[in-house]
């Protein structure tokens, strides 16, 4: 597809790679998953109905992958499984990378630290040295253009610079699978607007996989080659949409407009349906 075409290719539960429980299965022919997970259940209280049941879902290598659903319908915690931070009550998780890099909403930064303190932990709990450890803060914080901000303490940075932060800290774990919860969620739009910019920059040149999660349709489309949407009680993969336009993307552009309208209706018709 040249560059100047914007399409996207509808992913329905009729196409091969949709499987009965809206399954998302990488290409025949791709390298091993970044990202398994197989008939996964997740249940926190006995009696209690399942957040999530049944849910299937591959990552291939290098691939971005938003998760879009309701408030409640078990985003996080299937991130939180990614993570390692839970096991699942049934089913299997399986993730390329020994430690899956982590950004949530909050940049989580410690105030007494310079920027390229913060980053620097990562690099300590990696066993780096002092000095690699300077040398790779630096280079890091340039990859998130924060290249004269390291000296800076955490309340001389805006909001988005201390994303950035946070970005170059999960860097600095040197994962290749990128675990990411509403990370720009609490930020102004024109913020917000540099910080896909930068993540998607970040993600071509890293080549990362990615799993993003986030209540913004828009977004999802902006930044992810794959949107997918997950339905409530329980939490289950109901349909995924593949986005099929080029980067740079911006949330004006057309082609995301039509696309997010698209998903949105679905996902209205996903909440009227379990009364959320």
């Amino acid at each position: 597809m040249s560059t100047n075409q914007l399409t996207t290719d509808r992913l329905t539960a009729e196409d091969p790679l949709v499987r009965s429980r809206g399954e998302g299965v990488a290409d025949a022919g791709s390298p091993a998953a970044a990202v398994r997970v197989s008939g996964v259940s997740q249940v926190f209280e006995r009696g209690r109905p399942p957040v999530l049941d049944g849910v299937d879902l591959t990552v291939a290598p290098g691939e971005f992958v938003c998760l879009v659903g309701a408030s409640g319908c078990g985003k996080s915690t299937l991130l939180n499984l990614l993570a390692g931070l839970v096991k699942p009550t049934a089913g299997q998780v399986e993730v390329s990378a020994q430690r899956p890099a982590l950004m949530f909403q909050e940049p989580a930064l410690l105030p007494w630290l310079t920027a390229s303190g913060n980053v620097e932990l990562a690099l300590r709990a990696r066993g780096v040295g002092r000095v690699e450890r300077r040398a790779e803060a630096a280079r890091l914080l340039g990859v998130v253009n924060l290249a004269d901000a390291g000296r800076k303490r955490v309340h001389e940075l805006s909001g988005g610079m201390r994303q950035r932060v946070a970005l170059a800290r999960a860097l600095a774990q040197d994962s290749s699978v990128l675990l990411m919860d509403e990370p720009f969620a609490a930020l102004d739009a024109i913020t917000r607007d540099v910080l896909h910019l930068e993540l998607a920059r970040v993600w071509a040149e890293q080549q990362l996989s990615v799993v993003f999660v986030t209540h913004n349709v828009r977004e999802a489309v902006r930044l992810g080659q794959r949107v997918v949407l997950m339905g409530s009680r329980p939490g289950r993969i109901v349909r995924e949409w593949r986005v099929d336009l080029p980067q740079p993307r911006t949330i004006e552009s057309a082609g995301v407009s039509e696309l997010a309208a698209e998903i949105t209706r679905e996902l209205h018709r996903e909440i009227s349906r379990h009364g959320n």
